[in-house]
């Protein structure tokens, strides 16, 4: 029977991924109103379907059930985080495969994800949703610092803020309620420092068996922790390696996680392996890309494969086991400045491009856009990767390429840059 899918959020560009990967599939998509922008070849679709932001999860369910019965549903996917909750509602009302509601919820509040984890015992960071200023104080108190405020849910770094003085602790709290709609009233996570390089670790789930695919090292901000670069593979030694693998898959276990990709942050302490956070999707930051560079394991193929129904971890087993001496080491470097303005226009990009090992110079940033300090992703405002035969080579190719744009604001000219 021809496949049918259901893609809530959307979609990336998965819905045509999915027409490709078999022939005669058909795809529908179900989405809040704000990501309509987002929808690829929208004709393409059966039908596209928009709420209204924020509309109850019960109206998500209803429309999906109202579409099935009249042109039935095979299977039902999410391939960003945007909508995962409805996602899981919507598929747990279908009876299709998909996140448990629980597994989403965990993923998306952090502070719940704390909790649990400390309740099975896997990690014992400590950490608080607080409502007020005066919680977060108290918190302090007892903890010390410095320590982490963050969104209970957020993405992109929004938000997000190392504090070292009580003196900071009043802006902080605030950046953090208001980086997203609601979160004010969700309450915002503190919780304790923890001190060591930062990696993100994919890995792809079957069934409830997880495989880890590649290691990645970030290079992060050292104050609001927006990704300044990654570089895959991470060099670590095989013992560390081993440690944050086996980690990962005890919190993945715990979470629930059966199926799909997961990209999950952690910080390496002096006393192992340590949770940042974990999301129910490929990573972002064109990380799946530097995973293939580096692993020869495609995470997207694979995640549509298997959203098709397809087994992909034997597969994924036999790439990472094949011999791969000639596999290079894969960077991203982004660019940013700290300076506001209006963007005029973007130069050095075929410099950049020329600087050897550079595989791709992408500008993020729209000409005529408002730019200013790094507060989040979405101020970067422009990235180079490159491929070397270590993970310094490639990282030092990446930079080097960024060093050659230079960026020229209209409303303060004085203050173009360099970087």
């Amino acid at each position: 029977m021809p496949e049918h899918v259901l893609i809530v959020g959307p979609g990336r560009d998965f819905p045509a991924r999915l027409r490709r990967a078999r022939p005669g599939t058909r795809t529908t998509v179900l989405c809040d109103i704000t990501y309509i922008g987002r929808v690829r070849e929208p004709a393409e679709n059966v039908r596209v379907i928009c709420l209204r932001r924020n509309a109850p999860e019960q109206e998500w369910i209803d429309l999906a059930l109202a579409v099935h019965a009249r042109d039935p549903f095979t299977r039902v996917g999410s391939f960003g985080e945007s909508d995962q909750i409805p996602y899981a509602a919507v598929a747990q009302s279908l009876g299709l495969p998909g996140h448990s509601p629980q597994t989403v919820h965990l993923a998306h509040d952090k502070a719940a994800m704390r909790a649990w984890l400390r309740e099975k015992g896997i990690d014992s960071t400590a950490s608080q949703r607080v409502q007020s200023l005066d919680e977060l104080r108290a918190f302090t108190q007892r903890h010390g610092m410095p320590c982490i405020v963050k969104p209970v849910s957020s993405a992109g770094s929004a938000g997000v803020g190392k504090v070292s003085t009580d003196g900071d602790l009043e802006q902080a709290f605030a950046r953090a309620g208001r980086s997203e709609p609601g979160q004010a009233a969700a309450g915002v996570l503190v919780e304790e420092f923890l001190d060591g390089p930062q990696y993100s670790v994919e890995a792809f789930s079957e069934y409830g068996e997880h495989v880890l695919v590649g290691i990645t090292a970030k290079c992060s901000d050292p104050d609001g922790f927006v990704e300044l670069g990654h570089v895959s593979p991470a060099g670590l030694p095989e013992e560390q390696r081993r440690d944050i693998g086996t980690y990962v898959k005890r919190i993945l276990d715990a979470l629930g996680v059966q199926n799909g990709p997961t990209h999950t942050e952690v910080v390496l302490t002096g006393a192992g392996p340590r949770l940042i956070e974990t999301h129910v999707r490929v990573g972002g930051d064109s990380i799946p890309d530097l995973t293939l560079d580096a692993t020869g394991v495609d995470l997207d193929d694979c995640t549509a494969r298997q959203a098709l129904g397809e087994q992909v971890l034997p597969g994924i087993r036999a790439t990472l086991a094949e011999a791969r001496p000639s596999r290079p080491a894969s960077a991203i470097w982004f660019a940013s400045i700290d300076t506001s303005g209006t963007l005029v226009s973007v130069t050095g990009t075929d410099t950049a491009a020329a600087v050897p090992g550079v595989s791709k110079v992408s500008v993020l940033a729209q000409t005529g856009s408002e730019i200013g300090a790094l507060t989040d992703s979405d101020a970067r405002l422009a990235s180079a990767r490159a491929l070397g035969d270590t993970p310094e080579a490639a990282l030092a190719a990446a930079r080097e390429a960024v060093s050659h744009l230079e960026f020229r604001l209209g409303a303060r000219p004085r203050d173009s840059r360099t970087i």
